[in-house]
């Protein structure tokens, strides 16, 4: 029998030290102006039911939990580094907060994206050995996040990006977004596919079970949009792109025997005339263009599953901050059965190359 160890609750035990770095490659970060923009987004009449259902929840709930979430996202100093110090962190790897700039519209986006990564800049240069980031983008113009992902790269010195699944609805399969592809492949700059609030089409019956969320919700959404886009030959037309998938890569490696047997079957019978053939399997794509953390599992039996499949350089850690921050989940992780060496891999080199730390 598998046991499903969760996190002692009350007062964890100190981090202990350990002779890796424990680099944190998930954790969310909010300019308090974007926090402005959410608000009048959230009293527009025609505000996204999946937006007003989570920001606006965690911007005007008075429970512990949603005035931690909005007290942690806005700070970029003491309070997060006493936060990392406590869990034994010694670098976050940080991302504008879903949904990013990807629910506003469209000049405001391109703008506010800029505004938002000389933020996370400004961060990092005060942090250096403790602060790196993902660079957000405008999906909803194109060409606008490409030249941003150049100008992160080349001046700001932020070597990858990130982008929160869909955009009012859209999927960067669809041709029209492969600027922003074309352009992290130039740069070499890996895409964080990091989910978002479900979408119109897909919110209410989640929603009416309280499974919209990150229980469950985010996962089938955003693990939908990477097979969009492997289904849609992103990757032979793009063979150097990598992207990053959290938690656990939204499950798909553990469907990858099914989606490879599907995917062929789906090819043969014709059904679809959106399914066309691949130079590769589905999990070829996964193993090969993919990164995945742990972010928000700490479960050593997922985490060694991913491993075998993914091979050890392609998992790493990840806590979720400040969503999830249960400091005694990094002892969990560093008491797994697993060499130095590939210990090592997981919690420190694998972000160090993933994200050009050195």
């Amino acid at each position: 029998m598998i046991d499903v160890k969760l996190p002692e609750t009350g007062n964890p035990k100190p981090p202990a030290r350990v002779p890796y770095k424990r680099i944190a490659t998930e954790e969310a970060f909010a300019p308090p102006e974007m926090l402005d923009i959410y608000r009048r987004i959230c009293e527009r009449g025609d505000c996204d039911a999946g937006f007003k259902g989570l920001m606006g929840f965690y911007m005007t709930s008075p429970s512990e939990r949603a005035q931690h979430i909005m007290r942690c996202l806005i700070d970029m100093d003491d309070l997060r580094l006493q936060h990392m110090d406590e869990a034994g962190i010694d670098v976050a790897v940080m991302a504008l907060t879903s949904p990013g700039v990807q629910v506003m519209d469209t000049p405001t986006a391109v703008s506010f994206a800029r505004t938002a990564n000389d933020f996370l800049a400004a961060a990092i240069r005060r942090h250096p050995t403790r602060f790196a980031g993902m660079l957000a983008v405008a999906p909803q113009d194109p060409a606008a996040a490409a030249r941003e992902i150049e100008r992160g790269v080349r001046e700001l010195g932020i070597h990858a990006v990130v982008i929160n699944s869909h955009t009012n609805g859209e999927y960067l399969s669809d041709p029209k977004f492969w600027d922003i592809f074309a352009a992290a492949e130039a740069m070499d700059a890996p895409i964080y596919l990091h989910p978002n609030s479900l979408p119109a089409g897909m919110y209410e019956p989640f929603a009416a079970a309280g499974l919209d969320g990150a229980i469950y919700g985010f996962a089938v959404e955003t693990g939908l949009h990477a097979l969009r886009i492997i289904t849609a030959g992103v990757f032979d037309r793009f063979p150097r792109l990598q992207m990053i998938l959290g938690h656990m890569g939204e499950a798909l490696p553990y469907w990858a025997y099914r989606l490879d047997y599907m995917h062929g079957a789906t090819v043969r019978s014709k059904r679809y005339e959106s399914v066309k053939p691949l130079r590769q399997r589905p999990s070829d794509y996964l193993r090969q263009n993919f990164t995945i953390t742990n972010s928000g599992v700490a479960w050593p039996h997922a985490i060694k599953f991913a491993q075998g499949f993914m091979g050890m350089d392609r998992v790493m850690y990840a806590m979720d901050y400040p969503y999830q921050y249960a400091p005694d989940e990094v002892n969990i992780l560093d008491g797994m059965d697993l060499s130095l060496e590939n210990k090592t891999k997981f919690f420190q080199t694998n972000a160090e190359r993933v994200f050009k730390l050195r």
